[in-house]
């Protein structure tokens, strides 16, 4: 991917950094920007800048340069001060969608003189690094819209063919690690996945969703729609079924990837589908559930959006504190989301099918795939026990539970993979 650079320092000499608390300029300059940022006021952006940045970097290259960013990254959500050298401060900046160190320099006058965005990396994570006998590949889809960014694993001396597994992500902006960046999960399990089927002779594709990481696409998240992530499922499906490596195409489905894969499954050339840590309620009860033990005015207010969304009916005007689960900008999609019943789409699936729940799973109660499973009475199911929404070993301790997810050298439960495996060689 092209990264999205929105910048341009006029000349910044190289000191050694010096430690020191953020200056109080550099404050305010950072609260106004991620103010008109997430406002979308590139003009007021712009009239930040100094007289040399104005020239070197126009408002006419400035402006889409910057609808861009925001349609792919989305809002900026919090800066963190890391340091100062002489006068280009670096702050940690989390978007949405991804996270980078934010550059920025100030004249004496306080006015804007660079501003520069550069890749982030976390401190190197343990225990993801892919088998020697494994190599991994890039693959891009192209849609009507943009790209689709992804891995292809595969063994490196295959005998013959050999079975593929896509993997399709959960909710949010899900990367094709499995990691999402907004919510801090960092677990990896998308590319433990991979290494571990790719040692049983399992070739694995999992990819950046739509907006996510280096997946580029035109729209905004006001247009996106759960049947996008169909299409691109889809697309990336018939895009390899004509790979003459493959011997047949298996769908893996995660949380809300197990939703998207049941949209597409009887339309694409699949011998089978993995739903794992499938919810079996529709959206609108989740996106309920989820409001459980807030404030009364806040259920109160969110039950009535919900009423209105159910109609067919946006909602512009909605309390701050519920724009993480209805701001404006999601609605169509939360929409788009409600009109499906999982409990009717597991009965349309014509493929074998294998339903994996974990008994600690704190995201998807264990209910669930047991009601999918009496849904459709031929599905495979495996109850593994102890085993969390993100497919590790976990207790039912709240938080013992939730501190996997920030641990990408935690291996999945080794109970998931002879599973999957022995389902994967048994599908004709």
């Amino acid at each position: 991917m092209k990264k999205i650079i929105f910048f341009i320092a006029i000349l910044l000499v190289t000191v050694r950094a010096i430690a020191q608390a953020e200056p109080a300029n550099y404050s305010t300059a950072m609260a106004r920007f991620t103010h008109y940022y997430n406002h979308d006021q590139p003009d007021s952006i712009f009239s930040m800048f100094s007289t040399e940045m104005k020239a070197a970097l126009p408002i006419e290259k400035f402006k889409p340069t910057t609808e861009q960013l925001i349609s792919q990254y989305g809002n900026l959500i919090k800066t963190e001060f890391v340091k100062i050298t002489n006068s280009l401060a670096v702050y940690k900046a989390t978007f949405q969608n991804n996270t980078f160190l934010l550059n920025l320099a100030l004249n004496s006058q306080n006015k804007l003189t660079g501003l520069l965005l550069s890749p982030y990396e976390d401190a190197p994570a343990h225990g993801v690094a892919l088998d020697a006998s494994l190599d991994e590949s890039p693959i891009l889809l192209k849609t009507l819209t943009g790209t689709i960014s992804g891995s292809l694993v595969m063994p490196k001396n295959p005998s013959g063919k050999v079975p593929l597994v896509i993997i399709i992500g959960d909710g949010g902006p899900t990367d094709r690690d499995g990691n999402n960046v907004k919510t801090g999960l960092s677990g990896n399990i998308y590319k433990i996945l991979a290494n571990d089927l790719g040692k049983n002779g399992i070739a694995t594709v999992r990819y950046d969703k739509r907006m996510v990481g280096e997946s580029m696409t035109k729209g905004k998240e006001s247009e996106l729609r759960l049947e996008d992530y169909g299409d691109d499922a889809l697309g990336m499906v018939n895009m390899l079924n004509d790979d003459q490596r493959f011997s047949k195409i298996i769908l893996f489905g995660h949380g809300e990837g197990a939703l998207v894969s049941s949209l597409i499954i009887n339309d694409v050339p699949v011998k089978g589908i993995i739903a794992a840590e499938w919810p079996a309620d529709r959206a609108d009860k989740i996106l309920n559930d989820q409001m459980k033990g807030k404030a009364q005015f806040l259920q109160d207010e969110f039950k009535s959006f919900m009423d209105s969304l159910k109609k067919g009916k946006t909602t512009d005007n909605i309390d701050p504190s519920l724009y993480y689960i209805a701001r404006p900008s999601i609605q169509k999609f939360l929409l788009s989301w409600c009109r499906y019943e999982p409990l009717r789409l597991v009965k349309r699936i014509k493929v074998p099918l294998l339903i994996i729940q974990g008994t600690t799973d704190k995201v998807v109660a264990v209910d669930n795939g047991q009601r999918l499973k009496k849904a459709k009475s031929d599905a495979g199911y495996i109850e593994v026990k102890n085993m969390n929404h993100i497919l590790k070993e976990a207790p039912a301790d709240e938080e013992q539970n939730v501190a996997t997810y920030s641990k990408p050298d935690l291996p999945l439960k080794p109970e998931l993979i002879p599973a999957i495996v022995e389902f994967v060689n048994k599908v004709r």
